[in-house]
């Protein structure tokens, strides 16, 4: 099962967990594990603006934009998960369209207003050893759909987890341990 490019809906269950709530996008899945980024979390009062004063990068573009809080893994790591019309020598594509940054040229490039159409900042990551992620959606912690371009960045923070659970027909209140369901 590859589940690369594709959306991973936290269920219900995982409600009061480190994940609970999340929508990630898997940006890999083989044999050793998987890599993806939580796409709906802000961490609380962080914006690019307060990125970019410490990192010292000046540029005017995009202070606003809230910074999102990409897993558990490696929270002092920046991600940058962006459309591909701005890619740097060290940009991994992760299909077409997608892109993968974690350099400071990118937000040196974002700051600007350089850099790519669309893009999401986030700090930290969420992994899974070998087995661990199909053992998890065994136990149903996780629904997979398909990534969309339009859920990752058109989209509002809060509207997404449930956005990419309509792909699949699925109300998320509806499940036993949702809130309001008792």
């Amino acid at each position: 099962m590859d589940l690369k490019h594709q959306f991973l809906i936290a269920m219900p269950g995982l409600d009061g967990s480190t994940f609970g709530g999340t929508l990630s996008y898997l940006c890999e899945h083989n044999d050793e594990g998987a890599f993806a980024l939580v796409v709906n979390q802000p961490l609380e009062g962080v914006t690019l603006g307060a990125i970019f004063d410490q990192l010292s990068i000046s540029g005017t573009a995009h202070r606003d934009v809230p910074v999102l809080d990409g897993g558990p893994v490696q929270r002092d790591r920046g991600f940058v998960l962006h459309s591909d019309d701005c890619c740097l020598p060290a940009t991994v594509k992760l299909q077409p369209g997608l892109a993968l940054s974690t350099v400071r040229e990118m937000l040196t490039a974002i700051a600007d207003g350089s850099g790519p159409a669309q893009f999401l900042v986030c700090l930290g990551y969420a992994g899974w050893g070998e087995g661990q992620l199909e053992q998890e959606m065994a136990e149903n912690a996780w629904l997979s759909c398909p990534g969309d371009f339009e859920i990752l960045f058109e989209v509002p923070l809060g509207e997404r987890r449930q956005r990419a659970a309509d792909s699949l027909g699925i109300d998320l209140a509806l499940f036993p341990g949702a809130p309001g369901h008792g």
